[in-house]
């Protein structure tokens, strides 16, 4: 009798932002050209677990798929700030070990995920921002930099533009950031052995100053993973911190014992609304269980089930 134990599922759920994404905004090429790079995402991440990979190493692989397109507001699809140019923010976190790594604010990462996972693994912290983020990557000769130019693309530039008219013909429309934005990209992976890794990044906002930094690189606002559970959010960041998003909802699992889905929920279409936010997030638990909440119209986002099964997503369907 073959008494070897058989594997565990994996699973794997991404997102690449959330924000007021209206089907009319969407022409028919540009809707399968993101149904394209979040199948691309999946596929990176998928195949790292199918080969029995680490959940960690698939956040990365998805993570730096979606910071490779341009259709994401992360590495080359990056928002400008008001400067015209783009500072970047990243985060990763391993579930049972409760490691993690975060950048922010920086200029010339390629792929920020894979700086902060090298935060994580290679130095004594957990957050480096600026130019310390860029003297550290200098010491990593496997961290891609590159031209902050390298993530201008032009609908982003026009993004900038319109932002900066508003606020010339409206003073209040700096402070009116509701859905003017589509949040950050994300992941979270259950592996082979159980474990739970989660992965985030961002560009930021459109037409930010003051060196502005949100949820994205701070570890329980945008990302958090432990043994039971992992999140990534995406949203107004801002109200994302102020509701400690992401280990909200893992506290409310570990602490209440609600399921992963009332938990998300709770937080995603109550805390958050309540104080003015708004915003999504994934969220993934040992068990595999897969949840997508979001309390704008849309948001991008694509999943792995441990049955095999798959899809991508846009819009509330």
């Amino acid at each position: 009798m073959n008494t070897k134990s058989q594997p565990r599922p994996v699973a794997l759920v991404i997102h690449g932002g959330a924000g007021v994404i209206e089907r009319d905004m969407l022409g028919a090429e540009d809707e399968r050209a993101i149904h394209a790079d979040l199948g691309k995402a999946l596929d990176a991440g998928h195949a790292v677990l199918d080969r029995g990979g680490s959940a960690l190493d698939a956040v990365e692989a998805a993570v730096r798929a979606l910071e490779d397109s341009p259709r994401f507001n992360a590495g080359h699809g990056a928002v400008f700030d008001a400067d015209g140019r783009h500072e970047l923010d990243a985060s990763v976190m391993e579930g049972h070990t409760r490691r993690a790594g975060a950048v922010a604010g920086v200029t010339s990462i390629r792929n920020p995920v894979s700086l902060a996972r090298a935060v994580m693994e290679h130095s004594p912290h957990v957050l480096l921002v600026g130019a310390g983020a860029k003297d550290f990557a200098d010491t990593r000769s496997d961290i891609e930099q590159v031209p902050n130019a390298y993530f201008d693309t032009p609908h982003r530039r026009r993004e900038l533009e319109q932002a900066q008219a508003r606020e010339c013909a409206d003073a209040d429309a700096a402070e009116n950031l509701k859905g003017k934005y589509f949040g950050t990209v994300g992941a979270v992976a259950l592996d082979a052995d159980g474990h739970i890794a989660t992965a985030t990044s961002t560009g930021g906002m459109t037409n930010k100053r003051w060196g502005r930094v949100g949820d994205t690189p701070l570890v329980g606002a945008g990302t958090w993973a432990d043994e039971r559970c992992g999140i990534s959010g995406t949203g107004w960041g801002e109200f994302f911190i102020r509701c400690a998003v992401a280990h909200d909802i893992a506290a409310r699992v570990a602490y209440r014992g609600d399921t992963l889905q009332a938990a998300t929920d709770a937080v995603i279409l109550g805390a958050v609304p309540d104080l003015g936010g708004d915003g999504g997030a994934i969220a993934l638990d040992r068990d595999g269980n897969i949840v997508m909440s979001f309390n704008t119209s849309g948001m991008y986002r694509g999943w792995v089930r441990p049955d095999g099964t798959r899809g991508t997503a846009i819009f509330r369907e």
